[in-house]
């Protein structure tokens, strides 16, 4: 049976910004095979897989090369696109059931919030050479459940940010989020989030990174609510609210290509 694909950039109002993810529904399960290929063949950044289950939907989310435990962006598409089509109504909540465990979608009037688990950063000491790989100075050198995490001296800092990639790709994360405060009044801080070592140079927009970009802010700004934004080449809006342990996510979407797998 064929399965529905779509296209939607996340965290973003603007076509061809923010991060692209691929949504695959499909009605019956499929092997991991065929979904890690259908992953690789469209060679997104992450694809989604939807599946219904009773009163929910099982989510799974897969790189070209291999399914991950926690996905920001594709969560917002995937839940963007059951609206759209009419599988869930406009005022109803979305349950998600992931290898991060259940994960809930709600729609406001301007955006999609996601409620996540909030992953701490811990302070640790800095891999030898990462302000050489930087080229600039490292304030605060960090550790979460997936990822490195460094604060930088500044906003143009993270924003001008060329870093050695071998060197990056060498260190033992998943990746490598880089933030610092934004030196504008519409954001709280700035970020961006680099991940060669799964062939993802720099992510364009990562909801799970602010699963630790939030909960860090808050308690340097002591504010719970907080804009951030990702400064990469596409560029895209994150607002997070922090709430304990847990994290909502939100931000905007735009489809951009709605159609079918044939095989």
């Amino acid at each position: 049976m064929p399965a529905e694909l779509h296209i939607v950039d996340a965290f973003t109002s603007t076509p061809f910004c923010g991060n692209p993810a691929a949504v695959c529904i499909t009605g019956e399960e499929r092997e991991s095979s065929w979904i890690q290929n259908v992953a690789f063949e469209l060679n997104h950044p992450e694809t989604a897989f939807l599946r219904r289950l009773d009163d929910s939907w099982e989510l799974r989310w897969f790189l070209p090369r291999a399914e991950v435990d926690l996905c920001g962006h594709a969560t917002l598409a995937s839940a963007f696109v059951l609206w759209a089509t009419g599988r869930e109504e406009g005022n109803s909540s979305i349950r998600f059931l992931t290898r991060s465990g259940p994960l809930a979608a709600s729609m406001d009037s301007r955006e999609i919030a996601l409620d996540f688990p909030s992953v701490p950063v811990d302070a640790c000491d800095p891999p030898e050479g990462i302000e050489d790989a930087f080229g600039c100075p490292v304030v605060f050198p960090g550790r979460t459940r997936f990822d490195l995490f460094f604060e930088l001296p500044s906003a143009t800092d993270v924003c001008t940010l060329d870093p050695d990639m071998d060197a990056l790709a060498a260190l033992p994360a998943r990746g490598i989020i880089v933030t610092a405060p934004s030196d504008t009044p519409d954001y709280d801080f700035v970020s961006r989030f680099f991940a060669p070592s799964i062939g993802i140079p720099e992510d364009p927009v990562t909801g799970s990174a602010h699963c630790s970009l939030g909960p860090y802010w808050a308690g340097r700004l002591s504010k719970a609510s907080l804009s951030g934004f990702q400064c990469s080449r596409r560029g895209g809006a994150v607002r997070v609210t922090v709430k304990g342990e847990r994290v909502i996510l939100a931000g905007n979407t735009v489809l951009v290509v709605s159609g079918r797998l044939l095989t």
